[in-house]
């Protein structure tokens, strides 16, 4: 027999919710390590120039 294509969600477990919030809080940590790696030197020679001028 087919239930009709509904799914029936199990019951979330005590700590899942935490789980999932570290989770996403360490994907935005690595993603904003990364773009501080790619971005840095360029950010770094902007400074200097802005300091240069002042």
């Amino acid at each position: 027999m087919s239930d009709g294509g509904s799914r029936r969600q199990r019951p979330s477990q005590p700590g899942q919710g935490l789980v999932e919030y570290a989770l996403i809080v360490a994907l935005i940590a690595i993603i904003a390590l990364v773009a501080l790696l790619f971005l840095g030197t360029q950010i770094s020679s902007i400074l200097s120039t802005i300091a240069a001028q002042i």
